[in-house]
């Protein structure tokens, strides 16, 4: 069995972690195909009290102390895998983790960044010519992203990375599928996401914003930080939504509300994972326009498009509950049919197989 040791945010928690549910959906696709990973993960920011999952059967998970000791101690059991992936933002030690993974790793180990936040990553290395990962880039053998499309492939080789390629948030229709409604998350719009500073801005024109037009209106928020922001009075807020509930999140709204961040909106090729959680409950989703779109849904049949709060307000004000399931079914169909994880593992491990048997020689893992 072929080994990856992969260090990332979390994989047992999604508080402040986006990334949670990605990293679980390929991974487990991945342990189907013969590898074993073992994710490292530090104990930081209260994740490991507000954990989604126990430890699965799927991968093995390494907690370590937010401590520089602790992390060398795990940089150094990369020497035992055969694909060593650093991940964007874990949030401590990365550029430790990014110089001792690649001293650690056998020679003939593949070495790979994943970013999980390429548009916000790519503005860093703009702004910083000595960064650690510029310097990293023409000796790692890979970069997989999150997203971002060609405007991101074409910026990392300007910045020296070997290969580039786009691994996009997709569906596990055995996680996210549709539910019964829960009264619980009863709204005419929802939106979850955590309160950013690169978010912040949009969540008003987006969401607040329709939200004070249509005081008549049921409104829902959740995810962190938004508990010390003023609400319109037709706004709830939820605060973290565990991962367990956001099938119901989604499945019980009349319609879901995604919001991109400014990069990634800038960038474009970059859908959310909650968009295909949606999708894959069978939500009724609203999306801010943003380039590449109809790659995973067909705009005014799959998916609604923003141009702004008004344009929210106009499709809310509109949207008959008949529509709105027509548009969710429609949604879910096309997610299930071109956009899981079971497709996505599939390319990763074709990516992976090709790049180790390529540095060994032609002898495969």
């Amino acid at each position: 069995m072929s080994t990856i040791a992969f260090y990332g945010s979390s994989l047992l928690s999604s508080y402040w972690n986006g990334a949670a549910t990605y990293y679980r959906g390929l991974i487990r696709d991945l342990a189907g195909r013969g590898w074993r990973t073992t994710f490292y993960e530090p104990d930081a920011f209260d994740r490991q009290r507000h954990r989604d999952i126990d430890p699965p059967d799927w991968a093995a998970v390494t907690v370590y102390p937010a401590t520089e000791e602790a992390a060398r101690a795990v940089i150094a059991e990369a020497a035992r895998a055969d694909v060593v992936v650093k991940a964007s933002g874990v949030g401590v030690f990365d550029d430790l983790l990014l110089a001792g993974l690649a001293a650690a790793s056998r020679p003939d180990a593949l070495r790979l960044f994943w970013d999980v936040d390429a548009p916000a990553t790519l503005a860093e290395l703009r702004t910083a010519p000595d960064h650690p990962l510029r310097r990293a880039l023409p000796d790692l053998d890979l970069v997989l992203t999150y997203g971002g499309g060609p405007p991101v492939v074409e910026a990392y080789e300007e910045f020296g990375a070997r290969r580039c390629i786009p691994i996009y948030n997709a569906l596990d229709p055995d996680t996210h599928h549709p539910v019964p409604p829960d009264p619980r998350f009863a709204a005419d719009l929802s939106f979850l996401g955590n309160r950013l500073p690169d978010r912040e801005a949009r969540v008003e024109e987006f969401f607040l914003a329709p939200a004070a037009r249509l005081p008549e209106r049921a409104f829902l928020i959740g995810g962190n930080g938004w508990e010390s922001r003023g609400l319109p009075a037709n706004v709830r807020h939820l605060g973290h939504v565990s991962t367990r509930d956001h099938n119901a999140f989604n499945a019980t709204p009349r319609a879901v509300l995604n919001i991109a961040r400014d990069s990634m909106a800038a960038t474009g090729w970059s859908p959310a994972t909650r968009v295909f959680e949606a999708a894959g409950a069978g939500a009724c989703l609203i999306t801010d326009a943003w380039t590449g779109l109809e790659m995973f849904l067909s705009p005014g049949e799959e998916v609604l498009v923003a141009r702004d709060g008004a344009d929210v307000a106009a499709h809310l004000a509109d949207l008959t509950a008949e529509r709105a399931a027509a548009i969710g079914r429609a949604a879910r169909r096309r997610i299930l049919a071109e956009h899981t994880y079971a497709r996505r593992g599939a390319a990763v491990d074709a990516i992976l197989r090709a790049a180790l048997a390529e540095k060994r020689g032609g002898r495969a893992p």
